[in-house]
């Protein structure tokens, strides 16, 4: 009878042994598969052949994953990682991760244009510093008309199919991928109701972008761009030249700190010293606001207009060249004596 209560009770001390593992076991499977194990939120951008051991590492070092042990387990099997950027918030247990990683679950992006895009190769460095296309990859497409033949347009009407904004896409773009989008958002932004207002200035949407790009050169401060648009509006009109230093600029890639005398006399079609009507193509990646200045131009009779002596950033403006020069010797003034200023400190 002994013998017998002793096997008993070793049997029920591996039963319970065995019920203790297998518990363990399936604590840790309903963990690593169901449980949250990461606290807060963070981007993770897998590059191509990016080892998964690394990726551990990685997650464990930003101290927020609750269990390292959880993540190790699961990414034991783990050989091959998608490209892309995700997102892991405090929601997502160990296999959703992993699972994320190994199917390519992204998150998409922002990619945001905006600031100053005065050159193509200004707009290669927004996309490539903010999507996994390089930097050479998209330079040669926008430099390439064969490319841009797809949108209707060659390498000189770039920028009358990138309306600047912050577009969310898929990391992982390709370059293609990213221009269609512009493309299409181009597109949505130039509604009906907006031709028609390029049109009633006597403007196509892609001549409204060439002119609103010489607004931008002018200036910065938004509530002065619908004068200015109206300014220029008026010259081609009255079929006078544009005379818009931002143009002679752009002949000199924007290397000149001030435009000279000598500067006019450069031989380019974007010259409008020396040619009439506006320059084969944007200068510029104007913003909104330019573009809207153009199609809703302020109403007056201005042909001129100069800086302000303030230096405030905001011009004087005339109708009259008589009175352009008043401004302009006022500005002069103001110029020699700020120079001065400086000279003598």
């Amino acid at each position: 009878m002994g013998k017998k209560k002793g096997f008993v009770l070793a049997a029920l001390a591996v039963l319970l042994l065995a019920l203790c593992v297998a518990g363990v076991y399936a604590y840790r499977m309903y963990y690593d598969r169901k449980l949250p194990n990461f606290s807060g939120s963070q981007d993770l951008y897998i590059y191509p052949e990016t080892d998964p051991e690394g990726i551990v590492e990685l997650l464990s070092a930003s101290g927020k994953v609750r269990s390292e042990s959880s993540l190790r387990r699961v990414f034991q099997g783990v050989t091959v990682l998608r490209t892309g950027h995700y997102r892991i918030d405090s929601t997502c247990s160990s296999m959703y991760v992993a699972r994320m990683l190994q199917k390519g679950w992204q998150a998409p992006v922002n990619l945001t244009l905006s600031g100053s895009i005065r050159t193509p190769d200004a707009l290669v460095r927004k996309i490539s510093a903010q999507m996994l296309a390089d930097s050479v990859t998209v330079a040669a497409f926008v430099h390439s008309d064969d490319s841009l033949a797809r949108y209707g347009i060659d390498t000189r009407q770039l920028f009358t199919r990138v309306i600047p904004d912050t577009y969310q896409m898929l990391w992982t773009a390709s370059v293609r991928e990213i221009f269609d989008r512009l493309d299409r958002e181009a597109d949505a932004w130039w509604t009906p109701e907006r031709k028609k207002a390029a049109e009633a200035q006597g403007l196509t949407p892609q001549e409204a972008v060439v002119l609103a790009s010489i607004v931008d050169g002018e200036t910065k401060y938004v509530p002065e761009q619908p004068t200015v648009a109206g300014v220029y509006l008026n010259r081609l009109r009255t079929g006078m030249k544009l005379q818009a230093d931002p143009t002679v600029a752009f002949c000199f890639d924007y290397e000149p700190s001030r435009i000279l005398l000598s500067h006019l006399e450069v031989d380019s079609p974007y010259n409008t010293y020396k040619n009439f009507g506006l320059p084969p193509g944007p200068i510029s990646c104007p913003p909104k606001s330019c573009l809207e200045a153009v199609l809703h131009p302020a109403s007056h009779n201005y042909l001129y207009f100069c800086a302000d002596p303030s230096f405030n950033g905001s011009h004087r403006f005339a109708a009259s060249y008589a009175e352009h020069l008043h401004n302009a010797r006022a500005f002069q003034r103001a110029l020699s004596e700020r120079s001065r200023g400086k000279e003598s400190i």
